[in-house]
């Protein structure tokens, strides 16, 4: 992958000696914190993802074979009788 002149030249501006971009604090050390970390959150996003799925799927199919109730019928009796004014 190569990067832009303007990108590096924005990164690198203000580092002037070696260990500005190779000592404890320099640019590369910073790049290499920042890449690691991008990596990671985005490896901990598609397993919790894997894992929501997963879970969906499971519970999907749980109800899926889980009985259904019977539904019984009920029969109400109503009479009617009709009032004499």
């Amino acid at each position: 992958m190569t990067f832009r002149p303007e990108l590096l030249d924005e990164l690198l501006q203000g580092y002037d000696h070696p260990e500005d971009l190779l000592g404890e604090g320099g640019i590369l050390k910073q790049l290499s914190k920042a890449l690691v970390e991008r990596c990671l959150q985005a490896q901990t996003d598609t397993h919790l993802a894997e894992q929501r799925a997963l879970k969906f799927n499971q519970s999907t199919a749980q109800r899926a074979k889980s009985p259904q109730r019977s539904q019984e019928k009920t029969i109400i009796r109503v009479s009617c009788t009709p009032k004499h004014f």
